[in-house]
């Protein structure tokens, strides 16, 4: 299920996110019950999506979890479009906006991504909103700064950093993205990842009694899978996705060092004083 922000009402939109002010009163009639705001319907939203994913989202849900109707929450949203870019953006207010750069760019951009990681496995239903069409609220404005404030750490010329941004989200969310399906796809089908793949496995052994004969290069790459730890209960393939993103990863930062190096860009010392240009 792929959502597409911006499909409210554009000033309003952009009103509620930015906070203008008035954007979220009460419109007509003699006012709402107490205790009801943007803000807090929009934690609710939150919560209706963390609990039971974007396809549970609607206003109706949202007022059952506050206790009131559907058509009250209209009176501060005006419409679903709406409250997607207000929840998706509220979401990212949980990420940090600073990272220690004592240590240089590499450090602080591993931390950035485990960060952002484990924030979309905390919030899967995030990974649906579309990057086509940003939300453009505030605090998705504060997440890509704080990316930039490390990068320009490199060195490297804006349109490349642009490139680096890219790539990077593009690589996290990705990640993330497998992890969570394969918890879906237990949930939904109600087979266990290891299940699912014992089972699979066998049959393919049993069907294609020669595939290693026929796919050597995928027998060479199974021979090095590493066995779990015996106390390690995470799933075959959210244990491997985890692999995949730390190593992978770590070749990205190798790839941004390579481009700082080909550029003859000055390296800072984690003291802060010039290193001298990369050889």
């Amino acid at each position: 299920m792929v959502v597409f922000a911006g499909q409210g009402d554009a000033r309003r939109s952009m009103s509620l996110l930015w906070r203008v002010p008035g954007s979220g009163a009460a419109r007509g009639g003699r006012g709402p019950k107490p205790g009801l705001s943007v803000d807090v319907i929009v934690d609710a939203a939150i919560a209706v999506a963390d609990a039971d994913g974007m396809a549970a989202l609607s206003m109706r849900a949202v007022g059952e979890r506050l206790g009131r109707t559907g058509m009250a929450l209209y009176t501060y949203v005006p419409n679903k479009g709406e409250l997607v870019d207000l929840m998706y953006d509220r979401a990212l207010a949980e990420l940090p906006a600073d990272y220690d750069l004592e240590a240089g760019w590499r450090p602080a951009v591993t931390s950035w991504a485990e960060d952002t990681w484990e924030f979309y496995l905390r919030h899967p239903w995030v990974l649906q909103v579309s990057q086509a069409r940003p939300v453009l609220g505030p605090n998705e404005y504060v997440m890509l700064e704080t990316l930039l404030a490390i990068l320009r750490e490199t060195g490297l010329d804006a349109a490349v950093v642009r490139r680096v941004v890219g790539t990077l989200f593009h690589f996290v969310r990705g990640a993330a993205q497998t992890v969570t399906e394969s918890r879906e796809a237990a949930t939904a089908t109600g087979v266990p990842d290891e299940e699912w793949w014992q089972t699979r496995s066998a049959l393919l052994r049993e069907v294609v009694p020669d595939f290693f004969t026929r796919f050597p290069m995928v027998a060479w790459l199974e021979s090095d899978t590493a066995p779990p730890a015996e106390d390690d209960a995470t799933p075959f393939l959210e244990r491997e996705a985890r692999r995949t993103f730390v190593v992978g990863l770590d070749i990205l930062l190798d790839g941004i060092h390579a481009a700082v190096r080909r550029a003859g860009v000055a390296v800072l010392s984690p003291a802060g004083s010039a290193a001298g240009r990369e050889e």
